[in-house]
């Protein structure tokens, strides 16, 4: 009996789904953190906060994929979006190295969206003003960690025979819509196709080796803002996705591997999460406790007072809960026998082309007209995208959907320049607040040239696409891009994944009915009401191009504008320690005695933290007593329950950095200690490297 079981289930097996193709797959990861204080974070669009220490560390991880014929690179960078410029110089760096196997073609970069990264490595002068230009720094150590992260995956002594498998499920309790109201206006047919506002679906590939069934990553990916971190935070985090990454690959690699380290690796990719928001707990009037206006996200016409909450006690414990919620689902779906999962079969493929978004003509449905052919809209951002969203408010008066101008704003913004007739005809019924299209100094504003790429592993598309799809834009997307693969004589399981905030930034894409409610993602879209048909349009010319082997042209290539770029950031002059002291000294013990679920402080006389950024390296190590007496690092700041903060202390040069380690409940009785790294800037602004040392402290076992 138990023989014909086990014929029964492989029978159904394998009418179930097709042999496993072998590919070659290469997996990295590489350390992407910029720097640590004084930068404005980029996402919130607020000159505050600035960075001031880290909670986690940002991470590159790259995959490389191979039939032996094609060959594609996914990157997902805990970073808030890709540049173009960003883009364009890894590639350049990929060439130098590895001549024609790497091109803007076959590599795709996807930012997580976290809101709590430095900013300031946009080369758009929009992206870059609150980060009061541009920021080197931040753009040196995006590249040269996403081309590190791009380098191990393609190491041909990490490249292996893999099997992909492919798993989906449902997450229901991770994310709301933050716009229901636009999401209503959605025809009611096809919101009767969905059971929720928000995709729930969790997508998962699991990369297996053939030689011996060995782990070697995942890509995962859900949809959510990385915005439980909130625009009071000051430390850099990878937020909600980057903790579930550093949960899973703990699981898998172990406690002892230090983050960034192991050689599994597991990336959580952002996908259309234009309107959906991490804060479950939803919208509340801070004056009155009361839900703010439905329409409008308002509190007594008041915008900065409808705030949206996340299901924790404070920030972190918010993003701990929605990091572990997706991990979780996550590691339920990975733990599944791979004979219950669906093996990815077929070839590697990929296509790609620039656009000109402006000048796009694409053919829509007018409801008088009937088909009729429409141009796209110089780039330009309305009052509703000034207003903000409950994740994070704007300032000033102005509100979500706005959509009549106001006398005294006109005026502000005809002060750069005054939208045109044709600008604002186009863009209706959005009020044009800023048309950044037509301002030219001291250069671009906004992008024109907007790169669009799809990728083919088997059955399986990921479209990776320039900015924010909102939820039913992501399913239009979607469900568009399988019809046209079967239609192209792909396969009749074609499925679609949509990869976000990929390789170039151009805010929000809606669908047209969203865009007539003019809520905060309707006033991001930049390219007018029609924005999403001309994706639509697009990216099924991609699908074609790969079924039908159809040739699609480059495309106008997109400028790279580095020599543009002016900085308004305060560079570090030179530091000093506090008088009678030397930098590394500690200035505060942590207490003698603590116990698990305590919190272990340290106060150390510090430079500047920009003076090294600590690219794969830390400012701060927890130790632990080895019964030989030496110690063990077990303890970075890269871990989830340490936190780094750095404080200037006077103005002539003076800081000291704040080191807190959070005591996790299984830590074992014994010796411990903490150390402080950094570098320090002389007067004549020679650098050099310190360090200091706490005294020991007990950490004793859990109170009864």
């Amino acid at each position: 009996m138990k023989f014909l079981a086990g014929f029964v289930i492989a029978f159904f097996a394998n009418v179930c789904f097709a042999a496993p193709s072998t590919y070659k797959v290469g997996v990295g990861i590489a350390d992407v953190t910029g720097p640590a204080a004084e930068i404005n974070t980029m996402g919130y669009a607020s000159p505050t906060p600035l960075t001031s220490g880290i909670h986690t560390r940002l991470y590159s991880r790259a995959f490389v994929i191979d039939d032996t014929i094609k060959r594609v690179v996914f990157v997902s960078v805990d970073v808030c979006m890709i540049d173009q410029s960003v883009k364009t110089e890894v590639v350049k760096r990929l060439q130098g190295k590895y001549g024609g196997m790497y091109s803007a073609q076959n590599v795709v970069l996807s930012g997580t969206h976290t809101h709590s990264g430095p900013g300031g490595y946009l080369q758009y002068v929009l992206l870059i003003i609150t980060s009061k230009g541009w920021v080197q720094q931040s753009f040196d150590a995006l590249v040269a960690g996403i081309v590190q992260s791009v380098d191990e995956a393609h190491n041909e002594n990490a490249m292996r025979d893999a099997h992909i498998y492919y798993a989906t499920d449902i997450l229901v309790d991770a994310n709301i819509n933050r716009s229901p109201s636009s999401y209503l206006n959605n025809p009611a047919w096809e919101r009767a196709k969905y059971t929720y506002n928000t995709d729930k679906d969790m997508v998962q590939l699991k990369f297996v080796s053939v030689a011996d069934g060995e782990p070697i990553g995942v890509i995962n990916w859900y949809a959510v803002h990385l915005t439980s971190m909130n625009k009071t935070n000051q430390y850099i985090s990878s937020d909600n996705k980057g903790y579930a990454g550093l949960l899973f690959e703990t699981k898998i690699n172990g406690p002892d591997i230090m983050p960034g380290k192991g050689p599994f690796v597991a990336a959580f990719a952002s996908t259309n999460l234009g309107d959906v928001s991490p804060n479950t707990m939803g919208a509340k009037c801070l004056d009155t406790g009361l839900p703010c206006d439905f329409v409008s996200s308002s509190c007594n016409n008041r915008t900065q007072l409808c705030i949206a909450f996340g299901p924790g006690k404070d920030m972190v414990d918010s993003t701990r809960i929605i990091g572990d919620k997706q991990f979780q689902k996550a590691w339920e779906m990975y733990s599944k026998d791979n004979s219950e999962l669906e093996p990815l079969e077929g070839p590697v493929q990929f296509a790609h082309q620039f656009v000109d978004m402006p000048n796009y003509n694409v053919e829509v449905q007018d409801p008088v007209n009937g088909p009729t052919t429409v141009k796209l809209c110089s780039p330009a951002l309305g009052y509703a995208f000034a207003a903000g969203c409950v994740d994070g408010a704007g300032a000033f008066d102005f509100t979500q959907g706005t959509t009549s101008g106001n006398d005294f704003w006109n005026l502000v913004a005809t002060a750069l320049v005054e939208p045109s007739e044709e600008v604002q005809k186009c863009h209706a019924p959005k009020p044009v607040l800023l048309s950044t299209g037509e301002i030219t100094w001291p250069y671009a504003w906004h992008p024109s040239i907007v790169e669009t790429q799809l990728f083919r592993i088997g059955q399986l598309l990921i479209a990776a696409v320039p900015g924010e799809f909102t939820t039913m834009a992501g399913r239009r997307l979607r469900e568009a891009l399988n019809a046209e693969a079967v239609n192209s004589g792909g396969p009749s399981n074609t499925k679609t994944v949509i990869a976000g905030l990929s390789n170039v930034y151009t805010h929000y894409v809606t669908t047209y009915e969203e865009y007539q409610m003019q809520r905060y993602e309707a006033g991001s879209v930049i390219y007018g009401p029609h924005t999403l048909s001309a994706h639509l349009d697009q990216y099924k010319k991609l699908t074609r191009s790969i079924f039908k082997n159809e040739v699609v042209d480059a495309g106008p290539i997109p400028p790279f504008l580095l020599d543009n770029q002016i900085s308004l950031v305060s560079g570090v002059v030179f530091d000093r320690p506090a008088f009678e002291h030397e930098f590394g000294d500690c200035l505060v013990q942590p207490y003698p005695f603590v116990r698990p679920n305590e919190t272990v402080t340290a106060t150390f006389v510090a430079g500047h933290p920009r003076n090294n950024l600590m690219q794969e390296d830390t400012f701060m190590t927890v130790e632990a007593k080895q019964s030989d007496n030496s110690w063990k690092v077990i303890r970075t700041d890269a871990h989830f329950d340490t936190f780094f903060y750095w404080e200037k202390t006077s103005a002539v040069g003076q800081s000291e950095a704040h080191l807190r380690w959070i005591v996790p409940a299984d830590t074992p009785e014994g010796q411990y200690r903490i150390s402080h790294y950094g570098y320090y800037k002389n007067i004549d602004a020679k650098v050099f490297p310190y360090n200091g040392t706490t005294q020991s402290f007990e950490v004793a076992a859990m109170a009864a």
